[in-house]
Formats: structure tokens, sequence, C-alpha cells
């Protein structure tokens, strides 16, 4: 009874929760329209809408730790859930990420994305992107911000294990700028599938951020072994057991 009472009120969060998107899509539309500024600000709602409606909803909490960057950074993240994303977006001033380019296409999502400055990337073409970014920030063109990439490429359930990707490492070299390793347990409360959420306070970390300047082997090195670990003392704090075999 107790887990059909919670997948109903997970049912209705994320009912809200998308009827939201469109509803703050439209009340910031004027604004975003004429800049850029408008539509950060109507991110920042969404984002804080959903982790202010889970928290009393389904009884999950958010809890940011670490200090987050206020200036030009690369985030690095540890990615798990569609929280994550939300609770860093909504930890630093000017987050934008590294996308797949089909989802310029998504409805509002998309449109939205863009006009943040979110980076949409087809497969082998990241670095030209990334130039291009760096580009339009010098010449006023684009916003300048916090860039988040998630070092592993995709959205792992918790406890996975998958290399992290040299075109993180490549991207350090390229911006030249501090990196902010991001860890986090957010997949043990909203998993990356289904309608549950399980109670409980879901965790974003900042660790401590890596300086411009290592080789690429040493800094790719380095914030795998920091963020991994840091995301299973998370999971183990969370109380999440790994499945046998």
């Amino acid at each position: 009874m107790k887990y059909a009472i919670q997948w109903v009120r997970s049912l209705v969060f994320n009912l809200s929760m998308y009827a939201a998107m469109p509803v703050l899509a439209i009340v910031y539309l004027p604004w975003a329209m004429f800049s850029p500024y408008g539509a950060v600000a109507a991110c920042h709602a969404y984002a804080r809408y959903v982790i202010w409606t889970a928290g009393w909803m389904v009884g999950l909490k958010s809890e940011v730790r670490g200090t987050p960057p206020t200036e030009e950074a690369l985030v690095a993240a540890k990615h798990q859930s569609f929280l994550d994303i939300l609770m860093i977006f909504d930890a630093i001033p000017h987050g934008k990420f590294i996308m797949k380019a089909i989802l310029l296409y998504a409805p509002i999502l998309g449109q939205y994305a863009y006009r943040i400055g979110c980076i949409p990337v087809n497969r082998g073409k990241r670095g030209a992107a990334i130039a291009k970014m760096l580009a339009d920030v010098e010449k006023g063109d684009k916003l300048p911000g916090q860039l988040v990439i998630y070092s592993q490429g995709t959205r792992l359930a918790p406890g996975a294990k998958r290399p992290y990707k040299v075109g993180t490492a490549v991207l350090y070299e390229q911006m030249n700028q501090t990196c902010y390793p991001v860890a986090t347990n957010a997949g043990v409360f909203w998993p990356r599938r289904g309608v549950y959420r399980k109670p409980g306070v879901a965790v974003v970390e900042f660790l401590e951020p890596i300086p411009p300047g290592l080789p690429k082997d040493q800094f790719l090195a380095k914030l795998e072994a920091e963020v991994e670990a840091a995301s299973d003392r998370l999971l183990v704090e969370a109380g999440f057991v790994p499945k046998e075999g």
C-alpha cells in the first residue's frame, strides 16, 4: 500500500512537471525572445519549480554541496538522472550544456536550450562547435557562463561503470579554463526510466576544482578517479546496494 501511494504521488508530480514546462515557456517568452537572459531566467524558474515540487509532492529533497563556479568554467559531471541536470543548472549562474544536435528539434526544450547557449553537436564535430562557442563569447555574441559536459557521454544507472571519454579532456585543453568535477547520487531516487520517485535526499557535490594546464591523460585520470570515488560515497550515503552479478 505504501508503495502504491508513493507511485500515485510520483505520477501526479510527473504530470505537474511536464505541465509546468509549456506554462513557464509561454510566461517567459516575450523576455526570452528579446534577451537570452530571459531564457536563462525561464530555465532557472523551471528547475526551481521541479526541485521545489519534488520536495513536498514525493518527499525528494535536493542538496548541493561544495562551491559551484560563478566564473566561466568547465563543469564535468556524473549523470544519473534528469534531476541532476536541474540541480546543477540551478546551482550555477548561467549553465549551458553539450547536447545532441537532434534535441534542438524537441518542442520548447530545443528552442530554450539554443537560446541559453547550449552547444548542439553532431558526432565527430564537437571541436568545431566548441571553437565557435568560444569565439562567439569573445565577440560578445554569446553569454559567458559555465559549460556542462557529461564525461561518460550518457546517463547511467547508479553503480554502472563506463570509461570517461577523451572528449572531455580535449575540451578542457581547448577551453583552457578551470574544471569543476561534479558527483551525484540522484539516480537512486529518480531513476532513468519509470514513474516512481523515491523519497530521500538527492545530492550533487561540486568537488575541488582542477586548474587548467594539466596534460590531457593526467587530467582525465584525475577527473574519473575523483568523480567516481565521490559518487560511490554518495551512493553509500543514500543506502544504495548494488545488485549482485
